[in-house]
């Protein structure tokens, strides 16, 4: 590399992969992150309406979705690159990949390009847990798990770590899955009761958790499954023709989501008509309006994922990025010394004659 190719600093956004996010799990602890996402996430849904809004661009295929979701507070732009193929595992392939971006809105310019893998699966449990702390029952101690996919696991544990949950019973249709979670989860300080079937899973538990992959219309929990006083968390939807859970339940139910124009599209009220009253969650974060009222209520968090969520995840690892150091600093933008020099910049580059 020549002196007139060595990038400037203008050039460089810091990028966390893969391993860099790795080492921050495991340098915060996993538990800590989730608590520190959810504190941020909080943070921002309490200044929900300075946010730019707008339901994911998708791209619809018939094995998956590929979306960008993207938001702005005025000072930071953020999205994030997501898919969901659910024929991927068969494949030896994650179902679901991301990565994402924060820029600078004065000038354009990106400040943080990172993996989005695993931190996509970090901040949907932080939400799950930040939801559940707001409407499951007083003194919630057990959930069932039915899905024990990827996400399984993060799920169990920021539910420990931020609702105090004391158990986890778990199902999946395939039972190497439902073996994997539980070999994960041992010695993370939870029980954890294996289950042969949805209706084993649910017993005890206060908190029901769905996260299935299967683009389709599916059934996981049926009306006569779910009793009173609990928290359903579906989380499985997220795309249209894409459900868990049978339609009587949502009837039963007070319903909170993220976005709504965006959840009517892809969660579970895709089921219902267009006008069926649903609670935003930032009403209920701010006050404005109750969550859990009574002991019997069925809450149910239709939650599909949305843009202000990964913002905060991102504003989250960028503010720990200076102290921990882990991120490689990318050669990403063109930076001539005179900016109206672009093609100079580029001859410059040329490789020495001979």
């Amino acid at each position: 590399m020549t002196a007139t190719t060595i990038p400037s600093d203008k050039a460089l956004v810091p990028f966390v992969s893969v391993d860099h996010m790795m080492q921050l799990v495991h340098h915060i602890g996993a538990e800590e992150m989730m608590r520190g996402i959810a504190e941020y996430i909080e943070a921002d849904f309490r200044r929900w309406e300075s946010f730019d809004k707008t339901p994911r661009v998708a791209s619809h295929s018939p094995v998956g979705v590929i979306e960008l979701m993207p938001t702005s507070d005025g000072e930071l732009y953020g999205f994030k690159y997501v898919n969901g193929h659910p024929k991927n595992t068969k494949e030896g392939l994650q179902t679901v990949t991301a990565f994402g971006l924060l820029a600078s809105v004065e000038t354009g310019y990106p400040v943080l390009l990172s993996e989005m893998t695993l931190l996509t699966a970090l901040r949907t449990a932080a939400t799950s847990a930040l939801v559940a702390r707001y409407l499951a029952p007083k003194g919630a101690h057990t959930m069932a798990m039915i899905g024990n996919g990827a996400q399984s696991e993060f799920q169990t544990l920021a539910m420990k770590a931020i609702c105090g949950l004391k158990s986890v019973r778990l199902f999946d249709t395939d039972p190497a899955a439902t073996a994997k979670a539980a070999r994960n989860l041992s010695g993370q300080g939870i029980e954890v009761v294996s289950c042969a079937s949805p209706e084993e899973a649910i017993e005890g538990a206060q908190i029901l958790t769905t996260c299935t992959a299967d683009k389709q219309y599916a059934t996981i929990l049926t009306d006569n499954m779910v009793g009173s006083g609990v928290h359903i968390n579906a989380i499985g939807g997220d795309c249209p023709g894409k459900t868990e859970l049978a339609e009587a339940i949502l009837h039963r139910s007070d319903i909170f989501v993220e976005y709504p124009p965006q959840t009517r599209i892809e969660g579970e009220i895709q089921q219902l008509a267009p006008d069926h009253p649903v609670i935003e969650m930032w009403q209920v974060i701010t006050g404005k309006v109750p969550g859990r009222t009574s002991d019997r209520q069925i809450t149910l968090f239709d939650s599909v994922g949305f843009a202000i969520e990964d913002f905060s995840a991102l504003r989250y690892v960028r503010d720990r990025l200076q102290e921990t150091g882990l991120y490689h600093a990318l050669d990403l933008l063109a930076d001539p010394d005179d900016p109206r020099d672009l093609f100079g910049m580029l001859q410059r580059a040329a490789p020495a004659a001979g």
